[in-house]
């Protein structure tokens, strides 16, 4: 299967701490999805599916942005008809928006009842009001609980929540209050992100610096703690879904499964100004830019770059994205060059409790460092334990190809 992700770039005012492209130029919203429905129907399309084998019908669905939500009813009608009417969608298909609480008004509300989306993906970031303000957002922390009943109103039963941590001079009792409003709404998803000061952004500039290191730290393991003892499942370093039962082993249903092919190594293709794609061979994006976008389009070009994903790129790509995930590394896709290469930098990370490896048919470390054949059937993957969880950036730089 494969996913398919559209870039709306549009926000109505620019939060300090974003680094994703977007733009306020809201006059542009009409032609920019007329580019982006021709890039639906065009040929860019046909390349892309022409290397996979066999009928490949779209698994997911996700606009992201920017602010998806600030498009019309009429925009959104004509990007779902596109979609709909000139591709191959699952009947099952997660088909997932990102909106603004503030943008979620009853009438918005009763237009996504009319599409076929089935999961919304919300950008709370926090429930203080004062902190709020201060990023520049422009909801309060009361229309993050209006808009979670106005969709549960309108029929969408798989709700996402985005939060932030490690504001500048944000206590753990301040987190601690934020994660209890999120959880007291009731969703069944939530992804949380420390905050990260990025060259470029207003916070940047601003030569503004996030909470200590320590104080992070807590945070994460507050979180993690916290929400598995209210029954969601740790699936990615910055995800937890809501279990159906209370079966620890057990997968959530509720898990994102088109982030969930960004990890795993799934297809997907990328419409829109400065978005990505990947065809399992080869990983491309749009130019950043709208105009030279629409323009290139409207002449029937497109401007992007590519790069092959092959060798240590393809290593370092498959590493990069599958230790995110609670399920860890399958070895048996690495080469057996970058297997031994791999298994011999992690033993370090293995004596020191922050990796775990799962024997089985494949590989596995000496005490002398020395990479031997493993017997017994199975599979042997490499996972983050709960310790290497908040330093796992450092562990993959370590474990990559340079």
């Amino acid at each position: 299967m494969v996913g398919i992700y559209i870039h709306i770039p549009f926000c109505a005012s620019r939060c300090i701490y974003c680094a994703f492209y977007s733009t306020t130029s809201l006059d542009l919203r009409q032609r920019y999805v007329d580019t982006v429905c021709k890039e639906l129907t065009g040929e860019r399309f046909r390349e892309f599916f022409k290397g996979l084998t066999g009928p490949v019908p779209m698994s997911s669905i996700y606009l992201g942005g920017g602010t998806p939500s600030q498009l019309t009813a009429a925009q959104l009608q004509q990007l779902f008809d596109a979609l709909y009417i000139y591709n191959n969608v699952a009947p099952d298909a997660e088909v997932t928006i990102e909106v603004n609480p503030d943008d979620v008004s009853v009438e918005f509300a009763a237009v996504l009842q009319q599409l076929p989306v089935n999961r919304v993906s919300m950008g709370a970031q926090t429930f203080d009001d004062a902190r709020l303000r201060w990023l520049h957002r422009r909801h309060t922390s009361q229309q993050v609980g209006e808009a979670v009943g106005r969709l549960r109103e309108a029929g969408i039963r798989n709700i996402s929540v985005d939060l932030m941590y490690g504001f500048p001079g944000e206590s753990l009792t301040d987190w601690e209050r934020d994660i209890s409003a999120a959880l007291a709404l009731g969703v069944e998803h939530l992804s949380a992100y420390c905050l990260s000061i990025e060259e470029g952004t207003p916070l940047h500039r601003m030569g503004m610096k996030g909470a200590d290191e320590e104080t992070e730290r807590a945070m994460y393991y507050r979180l993690k703690d916290r929400l598995e003892a209210a029954g969601f499942e740790h699936y990615e370093i910055s995800n937890f879904a809501r279990l159906s039962n209370t079966d620890p082993t057990s997968v959530s249903p509720y898990r994102s499964r088109h982030n969930s092919a960004y990890w795993t190594g799934v297809p997907y293709l990328g419409l829109g100004a400065a978005a990505h794609s990947f065809d399992g061979r080869t990983r491309s994006w749009n130019v950043s830019d709208i105009r030279q976008y629409i323009e290139a389009m409207e002449r029937g070009e497109r401007l992007c770059d590519s790069e092959p994903i092959e060798g240590d790129t393809a290593y370092n790509d498959l590493l990069t994205t599958a230790l995110r995930t609670r399920e860890g590394l399958d070895l048996s896709r690495l080469s057996p060059a970058h297997r031994d290469y791999c298994l011999k930098a992690a033993q370090r990370f293995i004596d020191a409790g922050l990796l775990s490896v799962t024997p089985g048919s494949g590989y596995f470390v000496t005490s002398n460092g020395d990479v031997t054949k493993y017997p017994d059937p199975g599979v042997t993957r490499l996972a983050l334990t709960r310790e290497g969880l908040f330093v796992s950036d450092m562990i993959m730089a370590e474990l990559m190809k340079v």
